[in-house]
C-alpha cells in the first residue's frame, strides 16, 4: 500500500496499523514529521518529494502493483495521483481503506460535529485498560498509547469517523456513537439539513446506535438503540448525574437502565468532557466491558494530543494547545479554562489567575458563516489575540479576515488585537500576557507552531540577558 501523504494524521494511522499487520507500506510527504518517523520505525519506506518517480521506485521489484490510497486533500494534479493513474494503477479514498477495516471486524465508530478525537480516544484508552485491546485509528495521539493508531491483538475496532467530506456514509461499524450535531464544513455542507441527511445515512449503516440525549438535533432525528445522558432525571439509557464540576475534573453518579452502579470520578475537566467520558463508558459497557475497571481506569485518563494540551511553562504564562476551530467548541474550552479560574482548582500544575485566548480562524468559508458566533465565544477571555486566517487551501472572501473577526469582539466590547504573522503574535503574547496567566492557544491551523516560537523567543531573551 502506499499512501500519498502518509504524514497526515488520518492517514499515518492506518499506514502504522497496515505496516504492523505486515503489509508492505510505503509514503510519501514533503512534510517531516513525528508521525513520519514513527512510520519509519515500523517499517514502512516513506519519501520526502512527491514525484512521478516514486510511483516507478514502489513499483520496482515487487511481485504485484501496490494498491494507492489518497485523502481529499490531495490534488487531482498531484504528480504521484497523475503517475498512478497512467500507470493504471487502483486508486482508493482514505475512507474506502477505513470502512474496509470498520466493516471486517467487530468495531465502534465514532461519529458527530464535536467531542469525536476525545471520545473515540478515551474507548480505545478505557478497552485497553480493561484487557480488551481494540485495534485503534484516531485523529489524534492517545497518550497511553503514545500514538494516534494502535494494532490490538483482539477482533474489536475503535475508529475516528470523520463527516467533513461525508465519507463516512462507507461505514458500516457494528455500534455507531454520534457526539452531537451542528453545521459546520460548509465548503461540502450547504445547510444543516444535508448534514443531518449524510449521518442519518451513517447511522443506517450501523448494526447498533449509541446517542447523546442532550442534543437537541440528535433528539428530533435519529432513533438510536441507547441514549445516553447527563441530565438529572433523564430517561436515558445511561447516565452520568454531576455531583461535582471543578477545573481539576468531575465527579458524577452513574446511572444504568435506571440503576446507579457507583460515582464516576473523571480528571478532566469541562461538562462536556463528562458527557464525551459516559459516552465511552456506555460503549465500552455495550461491547461487554465490566463497570468496576472501567471505573477505576476512569481515575487515569488522559485528553488527547491537541485537546487542552499544556505544552508548558514559559516566563510565569501556562501555554496550553488546543484544536477547538468551531463556535461550540471555543466557547466549551474557554468555559472549562475560566472554570479554573472561577473554582480556585485546575488540572494544570497551578490555578492561573486571567485566560488570554490566542485563536486563529480556520477556513474563509467557515469564518464567514460563524463570524458572530466567534466573536461572542471568544468574548469569554480576558484577552483576546488572533493569529492571521488559515486558508486550508480556500479563496479569500472579502471581509472576511482575523482583523475583521478583531473588530467584531471590540464591537461587543472586549479587548481584542490581530496579527498578519505569527511572529509578531508571538511578541504580543509575551508582552501582554501577566504572570500567572494561561494562554489558551486554539486552531485547527499552524497556530500550534506559537508554542515553539515562544520558546526560541525566551531562549534569545534569556542569552542576551545573560
Amino acid at each position: 500500500m502506499h499512501f500519498i501523504g502518509v504524514g497526515g494524521i488520518g492517514m499515518s494511522a492506518l499506514a502504522g496499523i497496515l505496516a504492523e499487520r505486515d503489509f508492505t507500506v510505503t509514503g510519501s510527504d514533503p512534510r517531516q514529521s513525528v508521525l513520519s518517523q514513527e512510520l519509519r520505525q515500523r517499517g514502512a519506506r516513506i519519501f520526502q518529494q512527491q514525484s512521478a518517480t516514486t510511483i516507478d521506485a514502489i513499483r520496482a521489484g515487487v511481485s504485484c502493483d501496490p494498491l494507492v490510497v489518497i485523502s481529499s486533500a490531495i490534488p487531482e494534479k498531484n504528480p504521484e495521483l497523475v503517475a498512478a493513474r497512467q500507470a493504471g494503477l487502483e486508486i482508493w479514498h482514505r475512507a474506502e481503506l477505513l470502512a474496509w477495516m470498520i466493516n471486517a471486524q467487530r468495531s465502534i465508530a465514532v461519529a458527530g460535529s464535536h467531542g469525536k478525537t476525545t471520545t473515540s480516544s478515551l474507548i480505545a484508552t478505557l478497552l485497553h485498560a480493561t484487557g480488551m485491546d481494540p485495534t485503534a485509528v484516531i485523529g489524534g495521539v492517545v497518550p497511553s498509547f503514545g500514538s494516534n493508531a494502535r494494532n490490538g491483538a483482539s477482533d474489536l475496532l475503535v475508529a475516528e469517523a470523520d463527516e467533513s467530506d461525508g465519507s463516512l456514509v462507507r461505514f458500516r461499524p457494528s455500534l455507531g456513537l454520534l457526539t452531537n450535531l451542528e453545521l459546520d464544513h460548509t465548503d461540502h455542507y450547504p445547510n444543516l439539513e444535508a448534514l443531518i441527511a449524510t449521518m442519518q445515512r451513517f447511522a443506517g449503516n450501523c448494526s447498533g446506535l449509541l446517542a447523546n440525549h442532550d442534543d437537541p438535533i440528535l433528539q428530533e432525528h435519529f432513533r438510536p438503540d441507547h441514549w445516553w445522558s447527563t441530565q438529572p432525571g433523564s430517561a436515558a439509557d445511561f447516565r452520568a448525574e454531576p455531583i461535582d464540576l471543578a477545573g481539576d475534573g468531575s465527579r458524577a453518579d452513574y446511572i444504568e437502565h435506571g440503576q446507579r452502579l457507583g460515582e464516576l470520578h473523571l480528571p478532566l475537566a469541562g461538562h462536556h468532557n463528562l458527557s464525551n467520558a459516559l459516552a465511552a463508558i456506555a460503549a465500552c459497557r455495550l461491547v461487554g466491558a465490566a463497570f468496576e475497571p472501567l471505573q477505576q481506569a476512569l481515575q487515569r485518563l488522559e485528553p488527547p494530543g491537541r485537546r487542552f494540551d499544556l505544552r508548558g511553562e514559559i516566563a510565569g504564562r501556562l501555554i496550553v494547545d488546543d484544536y477547538a476551530h468551531h463556535p461550540s467548541e471555543v466557547e466549551a474550552t474557554l468555559t472549562m479554562a475560566q472554570l479554573m479560574v472561577s473554582s480556585g482548582r485546575s488540572t494544570l500544575p497551578w490555578v492561573p489567575q486571567r485566560v488570554v485566548a490566542v485563536f486563529q480562524p480556520h477556513r474563509f468559508s467557515r469564518t464567514a458563516e460563524f463570524m458572530d458566533r466567534f466573536a461572542a465565544a471568544l468574548g469569554a477571555a480576558d484577552q483576546v489575540l488572533l493569529a492571521p486566517l488559515y486558508s486550508a487551501g480556500e479563496s479569500p472572501i472579502e471581509g472576511v479576515s482575523s482583523a475583521a473577526m478583531a473588530d467584531r469582539i471590540r464591537a461587543n466590547g472586549h479587548d481584542a488585537q490581530a496579527f498578519e504573522h505569527l511572529e509578531d503574535l508571538a511578541d504580543a503574547v509575551m508582552s501582554s500576557s501577566e504572570n500567572g496567566d494561561l494562554v489558551l492557544v486554539m486552531g485547527a491551523g499552524d497556530v500550534n507552531r506559537l508554542w515553539h516560537l515562544l520558546q526560541q523567543m525566551h531562549d534569545s531573551n534569556s542569552i542576551a540577558a545573560a
